[in-house]
């Protein structure tokens, strides 16, 4: 279970972040609403992230996937393999970034492949190799590498705090991410 209790959530913020939910919180929102400034500004960053970037949505899926395996953020992984499904990524992606470093690279398009090693960069590394920045500058628009740059590090701002709270997928009767995630 998390480390620290959330709560339940009223006022305006709380009703924002129900509304882009759909009519409830989770789990992660009810710890960021012990701080409502900070979860109203979360909540504000991730639906422009989530809804309003000119990145392809399973692009922007496949990198969300990936950093929760490199940073064993296995709640992460449940809210988004369903998203990621819907916006088609198929299921032996599904399994391949599941695996550790390269694995399942041929059922990666070439530039899926760029923005996946894009993310493990930024995500392992923090800097990113001239390499494998131009591969991915070569296949995307400046608007969407900026988009994609975006979605690595908001999403390893949320794995990160995920795992810090122990807020864990297993909590929620899903299986637990590898533990080589990282290459």
């Amino acid at each position: 279970m998390a480390r620290l209790q959330g709560v339940a959530g009223t006022g305006p913020v709380a009703d924002l972040i129900r509304q882009r939910r759909g009519g409830a919180l989770r789990p992660l929102d009810e710890l960021l609403l012990l701080s409502p400034p900070l979860a109203e500004g979360w909540s504000v960053l991730l639906s422009a992230i989530r809804g309003e970037l000119a990145l392809d949505a399973a692009l922007r899926e496949l990198v969300i996937l990936r950093i929760a395996v490199l940073n064993r953020a296995d709640y992460e992984w449940v809210a988004h393999e369903p998203v990621a499904r819907r916006c088609g990524v198929t299921d032996a992606q599904i399994g391949a970034l599941r695996g550790p470093g390269q694995a399942g690279a041929d059922v990666f398009s070439p530039l899926e492949r760029s923005v996946l090693d894009y993310a493990e960069a930024m995500t392992v590394h923090i800097d990113v190799p001239p390499q494998v920045f131009d591969s991915v500058a070569a296949q995307l628009d400046p608007r969407q590498l900026v988009e994609l740059t975006s979605v690595a590090a908001s999403y390893n701002m949320v794995s990160r705090f995920l795992v810090a709270m122990d807020l864990r997928g297993a909590d929620y009767g899903a299986p637990p991410l590898p533990a080589s995630g990282r290459s």
